[in-house]
């Protein structure tokens, strides 16, 4: 099933932790709405990103497989509203996060992960908040990765 001209919804659900233990990702009806918005979201970032393709590496989780992957209970993944991707075509995800910091895109939250992926999230509150994780913690703002 297609959310946007670019994504569908197995690549909005797909997960490793699922597959590997037998977990179902399948999203409720109420979710599948949020995942669209979600989408038509990832295609304002991909033409931001000069048409490079987005892999996802997780989006929707259902509370099982949010807990096989160590997420947080609150997680916007959990409610249909987060995105983990990388566009290896484009750059690293600094590069990317910085790219969207400095767009008209509006987040929740826009995470610099592990110097690995970019954490977006589209929930309502749209609080703009700008983090990098790393091995040292939870930072504001976005920051080259601490190995």
């Amino acid at each position: 099933m297609h959310m946007s001209e670019h994504f569908t919804l197995a690549e909005m659900t797909v997960s490793a932790n699922a597959a590997r233990l037998g977990l179902d990702n399948t999203p409720p009806p109420e979710i599948i709405a949020r995942l669209k918005t979600v989408a038509q979201q990832l295609e304002r970032i991909r033409e931001l990103l000069g048409g490079k393709p987005i892999r996802i590496t997780s989006c929707y989780r259902s509370p099982d497989v949010n807990r096989a992957a160590g997420g947080a209970k609150a997680s916007a993944h959990l409610e249909g509203w987060a995105v983990d991707f990388v566009c290896p075509d484009y750059g690293t995800p600094l590069q990317i996060a910085e790219r969207l910091e400095r767009s008209a895109i509006t987040f929740d939250q826009l995470i610099h992960e592990h110097g690995v992926w970019v954490h977006i999230s589209f929930d309502p509150r749209r609080r703009g908040q700008l983090l990098t994780i790393d091995r040292g913690g939870t930072r504001e703002g976005l920051h080259e990765a601490r190995s």
